[in-house]
């Protein structure tokens, strides 16, 4: 099989190579909600190093840097066990710190919680106050109803109509139904 360079297998060859090097100027930061990013920008100011995972150029953020000693010492003396295993590892200390949980992430779930419990606070309080005042208008529609004065009420064709004994005998038992219920409730904690 011969191969000749043509120009047209010269240009295929440039094109193709001009496409892997912009493909590799990217950049590969972790963003502030954890995710990877991938841009062929710079990462924001706000973004620090170590959350910089690649740059152009072949450029990667450093790895933490864990060197194993062993110690024949320290191996074969029995009390000496802690501190060998302390010593068995040592940890670069410009590493960034590994924890198995991600603070920013148990932060979020902290806040979330507390704001879940601080909404369902406000709604009970709601709830409460709602409540208090339903007491007093049913406590003062029990004096009223009690009071003997003439009570008039709206029909449904929006005339007044004046209450007489057993529709007056019916709305106070129903009021203090209301006053039984919202008033003689121990509050809500």
């Amino acid at each position: 099989m011969d191969l000749k360079i043509t120009p047209k297998y010269l240009i295929l060859t440039l094109v193709g190579w001009a496409f892997a090097l912009s493909a590799a100027a990217q950049y590969q930061w972790v963003g502030k909600d954890g995710r990877k990013v991938f841009s062929d920008r710079p990462p924001p100011a706000d973004i620090q190093e170590k959350d910089i995972v690649k740059q152009p150029g072949g450029r990667r953020a450093a790895l933490p840097v864990i060197a194993a000693e062993t110690t024949d010492a320290a191996s074969t003396n029995a009390a000496a066990a802690p501190a060998a295993a302390a010593a068995k590892l040592k940890v670069d200390p410009n590493a960034p710190k590994i924890s198995g949980k991600d603070a920013e992430l148990e932060a979020k779930k902290k806040k979330l919680e507390q704001e879940a419990a601080a909404k369902k606070k406000a709604e009970e309080e709601k709830v409460i106050q709602a409540q208090a005042e339903n007491c007093e208008r049913a406590k003062k529609a029990v004096a009223t109803f009690q009071s003997g004065v003439r009570i008039a009420s709206t029909n449904a064709k929006g005339e007044r109509e004046i209450m007489d004994d057993s529709v007056r005998a019916s709305e106070l038992k129903r009021v203090q139904a209301v006053v039984d219920q919202d008033c003689n409730r121990p509050a809500a904690q």
